[in-house]
């Protein structure tokens, strides 16, 4: 068994084993940012187990968006022990987790498409091309970090809950378009009952941030009013019962009950 301190490897070597370019290495050394602590007698570079602790260090920190000078000056603020190293492999080990919800997210919709085609149905044009207008439309209003938080409380609910959430809303939905049909006034108390209900509906998707709650409230209201049209669209698709104009309505006869209190 070698020691560590004894392991040393030729500059093909290290480009083999870490998939990095002899070029972006070469690159590194010149410019200072790993350069290989011995050479030999013919003068070929020669990494030492050191070397290959701060290879891979920039290259982590390359992946976080720091530039080349940025590194240079993070590492030489920064010591080669455990607990540095440590903090790096925490902060790894975070991005992979939310690149694995990302991906979990996705794996989601694409059961749902595979679900689609083993029942003999070709989503159409539309439907492509709506699903990608509306993911355009979430990523400008809510950020990523927004849509992550918002996807890991939809997790942590489980499908069984979540469900029960969309038919709830689609139950209050329902009564206020009756409601609204019927001319019942704005103050009346039954109306009043649904909108207290209608405006806790999304507290288990809300998390202990208060200040990001009200943040994705923020973004929410912005993405209903610049899209209001487009959205109770897609939403009367899926609903029968619900006409492509009525959400506009229902949504301004509930604004109407919250400033009549």
């Amino acid at each position: 068994m070698h020691n560590d301190d004894e392991l040393r490897w030729s500059i093909g070597e290290m480009s083999r084993r870490t998939g990095i370019t002899v070029r972006t290495l070469y690159h590194y050394d010149e410019i200072g940012l790993v350069r290989p602590a011995e050479r030999t007698a013919s003068g070929h570079r020669r990494y030492t187990a050191s070397d290959v602790r701060r290879l891979y260090r920039v290259r982590a920190l390359q992946r976080f968006g720091l530039s080349l000078e940025e590194i240079a000056t993070a590492l030489t603020r920064s010591s080669d022990d455990l607990g540095t190293l440590r903090d790096l492999f925490a902060a790894q080990l975070a991005e992979f987790e939310a690149q694995a919800i990302r991906a979990a997210r996705l794996s989601d919709q694409l059961r749902g498409l595979i679900g689609r085609l083993d029942a003999a149905v070709m989503p159409d044009p539309d439907q492509f091309m709506t699903t990608l207008e509306m993911i355009s439309v979430n990523e400008t209003y809510f950020t990523e970090e927004q849509r992550e938080l918002l996807a890991q409380r939809r997790t942590d609910l489980g499908a069984e809950a979540v469900e029960a959430t969309k038919m709830e809303w689609l139950e209050l939905l329902r009564a206020f378009k009756r409601h609204l049909e019927d001319g019942t006034p704005v103050d009346d108390p039954r109306v009043r009952e649904l909108t207290a209900r209608w405006e806790t509906i999304g507290i288990p998707y809300a998390s202990a941030d208060q200040q990001a709650n009200q943040q994705i409230s923020a973004a929410a209201g912005a993405l209903w009013r610049d899209h209001k049209t487009e959205i109770s669209a897609g939403i009367s698709n899926q609903v029968p019962w619900l006409a492509p104009d009525d959400l506009p309505k229902i949504m301004e006869y509930i604004e109407g009950v919250r400033q009549a209190r």
